[in-house]
């Protein structure tokens, strides 16, 4: 997360899932942005495989048939529900703390790459999970999602579009 901008910062979250963040600043600073969602456009079947495996490394004992069950759950997802939480997006990219610091501008197993086409509308709004950081920080708007996408971690009835200054509407 002190990072230079453009790495990875992966860490586990409680003690079981693989978060990715891509640190966003100035070197030395603490700045990232969790990835908390992915819609998925190529590789379904890899990700669909990668999050039946991490599940089952999950679990310290060896169950075939609770493995034969998440498969079947998994095979079931929509496309955009299969990457669609910050442990799925760890699971379905098969991140490992070995990632930790990766260059994502450089070829490598995690990478960003530019989108064929431009988004619509980003929307913004406060993020997820953090009411007990109080204000001004819990109300910031830095959930940021696609308005035309249905890949989203949570419900996106709280997001708005942006004013022309980057601050979220109310």
């Amino acid at each position: 997360m002190f990072g230079p901008a453009g790495h990875a910062y992966v860490y586990r979250v409680y003690g079981m899932h693989l978060c990715l963040n891509v640190v966003a600043g100035t070197d030395g600073e603490a700045s990232a942005v969790l990835v908390r969602a992915v819609e998925p456009v190529s590789g379904i079947d890899a990700m669909r495989r990668a999050r039946v495996a991490a599940a089952a490394a999950g679990r310290r004992v060896r169950d075939p048939a609770r493995d034969a069950s998440a498969a079947r759950g998994v095979a079931r997802l929509q496309a955009d529900r299969l990457v669609s939480g910050p442990g799925l997006v760890g699971a379905a990219f098969s991140v490992d703390p070995s990632m930790n610091g990766a260059d994502l501008c450089a070829d490598g197993p995690l990478r960003l790459r530019l989108a064929a086409t431009r988004p619509s509308v980003v929307l913004a709004g406060p993020r997820v999970g953090v009411a007990y950081a109080g204000p001004p920080w819990a109300a910031r708007p830095w959930r940021l999602a696609l308005a035309d996408s249905a890949a989203t971690s949570r419900p996106t009835s709280t997001l708005r579009p942006p004013t022309a200054d980057g601050r979220a509407r109310r």
